[in-house]
């Protein structure tokens, strides 16, 4: 009877075992998936047009860094594009009044809803400003050897 007990008592403390162990594995799935939806994704990027209202080149509101307050169809959206020297670099300046557009998505942080542009174009001009995983670009930098062929 001992034995039996003791057997029965093994049978239930691993089915536990088990049971715990699957609802850990589940809670870590859940926690990951909550975490990818926080980083850039191409799949939730959209295209807006609109007009520009006003540009500032670093701004007091985080994420720090140009940006442009753009008139849409939909009302103003405050949009964060990456770095400011890469559109230096690139000769590409806006001002009140420009017509753009922008790919990206948008971002809600604790300062409020921003949009992260990955792709702006004004006119024929088209400058990539994020990678794909959502990372501001850098302007290019020159090695010696180009800086002498220059």
């Amino acid at each position: 009877m001992t034995r039996l007990l003791v057997g029965h008592l093994g049978i239930t403390s691993l089915g536990f075992m088990l049971l715990f162990s699957a609802s850990v594995g589940a809670q870590q799935k859940t926690q990951a998936a909550g975490q990818r939806s926080l980083g850039y994704d191409l799949s939730r990027e959209v295209s807006v047009q609109g007009s520009v209202i006003s540009y500032a080149e670093t701004s007091s509101v985080a994420p720090s860094g140009p940006h442009v307050k753009l008139q849409t169809g939909s009302g103003v959206l405050d949009v964060h594009l990456g770095n400011a020297r890469l559109l230096e670099s690139n000769h590409f300046t806006l001002a009140a009044g420009d017509a753009i557009r922008v790919v990206g998505e948008s971002f809600t942080s604790a300062s409020g809803t921003q949009f992260l542009a990955r792709l702006i174009q004004k006119g024929d001009q088209t400058l990539l400003l994020r990678n794909p995983r959502g990372f501001p670009l850098r302007p290019a930098t020159k090695s010696a050897g180009q800086q002498g062929a220059l």
